[in-house]
């Protein structure tokens, strides 16, 4: 019976050339539903935000609105392909320690400086209220154990949401952004979880035959 509270070792290696890179992004092995999972949804938000930003008539730049399809895709796609067994298995594999999840992290102040310097005026306090609260957020869960680290993450999670709301002018067109970000990730990256495998429905191995077999019939 597996241990579910660590992460299995990797089944797949990255591959040479751009297919490793790939790999890198998406985790090594990702079977066919994932990656469907982690590009069509993202590219479908990335039109998305470009119609919605047509609808409300946002008198932007090429550039604003290259940074706004990019955007989308990133975040929708980073909350999704972060939550897979794949990038699970990939992004918390030995040798990942603290200091390499907070090094992700912190490459992420990256779209809070864009989203506040092209879409908010160049707005310093929402740069720094957003970025400070990444980086407490994310030493509070990283110093959690185990088996809180999924409550705690969706309560900083809720927090940051509350934040947006009363704390920050509304971002129009990006909206979504902030919640996107945090959920990416205070959630779907950091929260160290046992990757699951094709077939299985929880840890422990079990088929979906055997928890059939497990449940009363009426439930079946």
């Amino acid at each position: 019976m597996r241990n579910p509270s660590r992460i299995e070792p990797l089944s797949h290696s990255p591959r040479p050339g751009w297919r490793g890179f790939l790999d890198r992004l998406t985790g090594p092995g990702a079977t066919q539903a994932e990656l469907a999972i982690q590009f069509v949804p993202p590219l479908l938000a990335s039109l998305a935000a470009l119609a919605y930003a047509e609808l409300i008539d946002r008198a932007w730049s090429n550039l604003q609105l290259l940074l706004l399809a990019i955007l989308a895709f990133d975040l929708l796609g980073g909350v999704l392909t972060n939550a897979t067994s794949s990038a699970k298995r990939w992004f918390h594999r030995p040798g990942q320690g603290w200091r390499q999840q907070l090094a992700f992290v912190s490459i992420h102040l990256i779209h809070v400086g864009l989203v506040a310097v092209m879409f908010r005026a160049a707005d310093g306090w929402f740069f720094a209220v957003v970025s400070g609260y990444l980086l407490a957020a994310t030493a509070v869960i990283l110093a959690t154990p185990l088996y809180l680290q999924r409550p705690v993450a969706l309560g900083l999670f809720s927090l940051a949401v509350i934040g947006d709301t009363y704390l920050f002018s509304p971002t129009a067109g990006l909206e979504w952004f902030l919640p996107l970000f945090f959920l990416k990730l205070l959630v779907s990256h950091l929260v160290y979880e046992a990757p699951l495998l094709p077939g299985e429905v929880k840890a422990g191995s079990l088929t979906r035959e055997g928890t059939q077999a497990r449940r009363p019939a009426c439930l079946r």
